[in-house]
């Protein structure tokens, strides 16, 4: 791994790089062989082949040494991580998601993102209650139990933070995959839709909001128009199959597919039919779009479509030397499925499509792939995705000139990855 892990600003270097002729290697063919076997015919025996280890020598742990599987202690290094200058006070802060360690597209629970506005609460079922108000034929009080009867759907979908790459906005600033773009996860939810639970209270013909709160300290609340509460939102009690994280809700959390993580109310305690926006704390204070002028604009819940190369990148730099070399990342979109990722290996001169290892699904991340004959040059590695409805992902100075450089929420910019021949990668920005 590379020792830049701690989120440090990014060097002068790393703000400005001018687009140069970079050689790019050469893109393997589909099908072609991706990687060279060691020749085993002539040379040293590897003992690690030729003779027993301890591994194959003594027996192993039983069964009942670890209760709950932990990961082995050689991935020990998959951890969500911190950056000490961004975060003033942990308990209404965030920690990021290693997403550069990861493949494939769920993230476990265990190393997925946190962010809390007055920490993470204890909250035991017995003593849960969700409660519907407000613009209702009858006001209901669930328990968790009264939440497991009704019908349960599951799907999975990413939960992205508004301020995910927030930080990048004026230029590159923090040297890793996981502190650029790590608020984020990609988990299989279960619960009941809300449209179950609000049809049950049966929504007066007046109410067109509702207003969604948490049970934590912070009272986190937000406005969510009735067309999305009545839609594919959830109330979510199972994650990956188990039940919810502590920080991530337990026991009952929002899910609302494709819009801003900071809607996701933890430890849903009230949902409040009304005929307006409440206009919280939570929805005017913050979580607004700061333009050029000054000006602010509100309700941009959806996260628009946004990849990145996750490896090589500055927390995973390229190990060997020259050869084949498999460039991987993830996409999504708040607006559907991803239906193509493109790849550059030249700072965006031109684009090559990757290979997406399973169709787009709307709402969830997509993982793609591209495999390169590396020849040990330089690169400025960017990827791009495009959403099923005909969205390209832009450049950065292609949404500065719209949004300016105050905002703090909503990047979906393109990132570049400066790879030097030393198989070592820096955040920079081309020009």
């Amino acid at each position: 791994m590379s020792d830049d892990i701690s989120g440090r600003p990014a060097s002068p270097a790393r703000r400005s790089l001018l687009r140069a002729g970079i050689a790019a290697g050469v893109a393997l063919p589909a099908g072609a062989l991706a990687a060279r076997a060691q020749g085993i015919a002539a040379g040293t025996p590897d003992p690690l082949i030729t003779e027993v280890q301890d591994w194959a020598r003594y027996t192993g742990d039983g069964v009942d040494a670890t209760p709950y599987g932990m990961p082995i202690h050689f991935e020990d290094q998959v951890v969500r991580r911190n950056v000490p200058w961004l975060t003033a006070d942990p308990i209404s802060s965030i920690n990021f998601t290693p997403i550069h360690e990861l493949d494939g597209t769920i993230t476990p629970a265990g190393c997925a993102f946190e962010r809390h506005h007055s920490g993470a609460i204890e909250l035991s079922k017995p003593d849960y209650r969700l409660m519907i108000n407000g613009l209702v034929d009858r006001p209901l009080l669930f328990t968790y139990d009264d939440l497991t009867r009704f019908p349960r759907q599951a799907g999975v979908y990413f939960c992205e933070c508004a301020a995910n790459s927030g930080m990048e906005w004026a230029g590159a600033q923090l040297n890793g995959v996981q502190f650029t773009q790590g608020m984020i996860h990609n988990m299989e939810y279960v619960g009941v839709s809300l449209k179950t639970l609000l049809d049950e209270a049966g929504v007066k013909p007046e109410g067109k909001w509702v207003y969604v709160e948490g049970a934590d300290a912070s009272s986190n609340g937000r406005s969510i128009p009735i067309e999305k509460a009545l839609g594919d939102v959830l109330v979510a009690f199972k994650a990956n199959g188990e039940a919810l994280r502590k920080e991530h809700g337990y026991p009952v959390r929002l899910v609302v597919p494709g819009w801003e993580g900071n809607m996701w109310v933890k430890w849903l305690r009230r949902i409040e039919v009304t005929d307006a926006a409440v206009e919280s704390r939570e929805e005017t204070s913050k979580y607004t779009d700061t333009m050029a002028d000054g000006t602010s604009r509100k309700w941009t819940w959806v996260m628009d479509a946004k990849s990145v190369i996750t490896a090589p990148s500055p927390q995973v730099p390229i190990a060997h030397g020259p050869g084949p070399l498999v460039i991987t990342g993830l996409a999504w979109s708040g607006r559907g499925a991803v239906t193509r990722v493109d790849v550059s290996t030249d700072g965006g001169k031109s684009w090559q499509t990757a290979r997406l290892a399973a169709p787009g699904v709307p709402m969830a991340m997509t993982r793609f792939y591209f495999d390169l004959n590396w020849d040990g040059s330089e690169l400025l590695l960017q990827s791009r995705a495009i959403d099923q409805t005909g969205y390209v992902q832009p450049t950065k100075d292609a949404l500065r000139a719209i949004r300016g450089e105050n905002s703090v929420y909503h990047n979906n910019a393109i990132q570049t990855w400066w790879i030097k021949p030393d198989g070592s990668a820096e955040n920079v920005e081309v020009s």
